[in-house]
């Protein structure tokens, strides 16, 4: 079991505490069967909630697939433990979102959608429904009357 850290980086303009919300958050994900090397075209998805079984009574995963190449069963789960927000000071830099512990699996590519959420830098405002989907998110703050986005989203796995 291998454990990879989803990296995210975003230039913040007046946001911070960019995170995301509830254990329904959705993390839609490209994964390389470790065994073949298969990487299906389509996004699949792991979430907090789900949780299923593995073979042979060795505890669960988020999402357990069989490889439609080789046949081979993996599995991968959050580690809840480890999901941190994206802060203002963070702007521009890698920065380890979440980590997933993997069987057999590698995550490839990461695509933010909606579910994420952010607070104002300076004035505290809640930006709760945020999507990401496009790589760009803005907003203005009344509070602060200013701007406010997020900018540029990319994202790297690393081996933990």
């Amino acid at each position: 079991m291998v454990k990879f850290g989803l990296q995210f980086k975003a230039t913040l303009e007046n946001i911070t505490n960019v995170q995301p919300v509830g254990d329904d958050f959705r993390w839609f994900l490209k994964l390389k069967c470790g065994n073949c090397g298969e990487i299906p075209n389509k996004w699949q998805y792991v979430n907090l909630m789900d949780s299923v079984p593995l073979k042979g009574g060795r505890g669960s995963a988020s999402m357990v697939q069989k490889c439609k190449l080789c046949s081979r069963e993996n599995s991968i789960d959050i580690l809840r433990d480890t999901i941190t927000p994206y802060n203002a000071e963070d702007s521009d830099r890698f920065k380890t979102m979440v980590q997933f512990e993997c069987r057999g699996l590698e995550p490839v590519s990461f695509q933010p959608q909606a579910g994420f959420a952010a607070r104002g830098a300076e004035s505290g405002t809640v930006f709760p429904e945020i999507s990401l989907l496009e790589g760009d998110w803005t907003d203005y703050d009344e509070k602060i009357k200013e701007s406010v986005g997020i900018y540029e989203v990319t994202h790297q796995f690393i081996k933990c």
